[in-house]
């Protein structure tokens, strides 16, 4: 995750009974799941939403959210 230079945009989906994280890198790009982007990918703790630990550190990395 120290590698993380770029800024991106990070929103949350639906995806069955729990919502998951996902990431692009500008609105021209299409959004896709956290897990396509193993430089930024965090394992996440049991029983958390999936993405919360890479989505925690990427605004800490001054990502934007979008709601969606």
């Amino acid at each position: 995750m120290s590698q993380v230079s770029i800024c991106g945009q990070m929103c949350w989906k639906l995806v069955g009974d729990d919502r998951a994280l996902y990431l692009r890198h500008s609105d021209s790009d299409p959004w896709q799941y956290y897990e396509e982007f193993p430089e930024y990918f965090l394992p996440d703790p049991e029983g958390y939403s999936q993405g919360i630990a890479t989505f925690l550190a990427l605004l800490k990395k001054d990502w934007t959210v979008i709601k969606s």
